[in-house]
């Protein structure tokens, strides 16, 4: 079987999650061909192909530099008519889920999102995936000649134990209506590390009593390279950015490492957070709910916890 990954990049690097997702076909497929959009350096695809690509289309036209959803769709469906490729794996991220959901609509394929597991092929196709914000799993049956999956963040570990791959060419046919939707403006997200890319994150609660004494959740986030968060009523009094907002209504993170300072554990707070592999939680209230959830807890002032923790971080490397 052929499947074709959807591979998003940003600043011409493919992203980790993408790379995920080239992994879980590899696990589950005899061939395949990894579809990049827009720029992307050479580095990057050689990378795809060591993740399990044995084939990278690029799609290179200038006006796919841009996320238009509709316009992706369209390269994608073209080249898996091309390909003779009935699956399509990307990551479940805010752009591949509309794209996922697109694409499938064009083909009349059967779709899974939050897609946690490889599927059983023992009876029909199945697969598992997260539902209820991680709260649950349900396994659904893609039963249409073409599949559309889309899969959680950490559902495969790349391995790199593939071959360095190289671009070819993909041409597709495009037209006005692919580009009916302009994107004006783009904000983008400070800091070093992309907060949903992130494999480490460290967040800030009102705990911290101000913006002014942030700094240390910056350099512990930095010392791990990791990215920083924050509660949702921390955002919304303005000491830190709206796009740190971690959470059921802000960003939704999955890293192998949350550590959570000066958060009581709201539950929409935790609805955000509860895929994480290890939960850290640092809090002078003994009884914040977020403890229930945590894997490890600090009992303890938040100001005197953080030296501490930053200087061991220090010493250990």
């Amino acid at each position: 079987m052929n499947t074709l990954v959807f591979v998003e990049s940003a600043e011409g690097k493919a992203k980790k999650t993408s790379l995920e997702a080239v992994a879980y076909a590899k696990a589950m497929s005899s061939s395949v061909t990894a579809l990049v959009v827009g720029n992307i350096d050479p580095t990057s695809v050689a990378q795809i192909g060591k993740a399990g690509a044995t084939k990278v289309l690029h799609a290179g036209d200038s006006r796919l530099d841009q996320a238009i959803v509709q316009a992706y769709a369209s390269v994608i469906y073209q080249a898996m008519q091309a390909e003779g490729t009935k699956t399509l794996v990307l990551a479940n991220t805010s752009l591949g889920t509309p794209v996922a959901a697109r694409v499938a609509t064009k083909l009349n394929a059967s779709i899974a999102t939050n897609v946690t597991e490889l599927p059983d092929t023992s009876s029909g196709f199945i697969v598992k995936k997260s539902i209820y914000t991680g709260k649950a799993f349900s396994k659904i049956e893609l039963k249409n000649e073409y599949k559309v999956i889309a899969i959680k963040k950490n559902a495969a570990e790349v391995k790199n134990d593939g071959t360095e791959a190289i671009a070819t060419t993909f041409t597709p046919q495009l037209n006005d209506s692919d580009f009916s939707v302009k994107i004006l403006s783009t904000e983008k997200a400070s800091g070093e590390v992309s907060l949903p890319e992130a494999n480490i994150v460290v967040s800030g609660g009102r705990g911290m009593k101000g913006p002014e004494h942030w700094q240390p959740i910056e350099d512990l986030a930095k010392l791990l390279g990791g990215a920083t968060g924050c509660s949702k009523p921390v955002s919304d009094i303005g000491w830190r950015p709206h796009h740190e907002h971690v959470g059921q209504t802000g960003v939704k993170v999955s890293p192998q490492l949350y550590i959570a300072i000066g958060i009581s554990g709201a539950i929409q707070h935790l609805a955000g957070v509860n895929s994480s592999k290890c939960i850290v939680v640092i809090n002078k209230d003994p009884e914040a709910p977020f403890f229930k959830a945590a894997d490890y807890g600090i009992v303890g002032d938040a100001f005197d916890v953080l030296p501490k923790l930053i200087d061991a971080v220090k010493a250990s490397k």
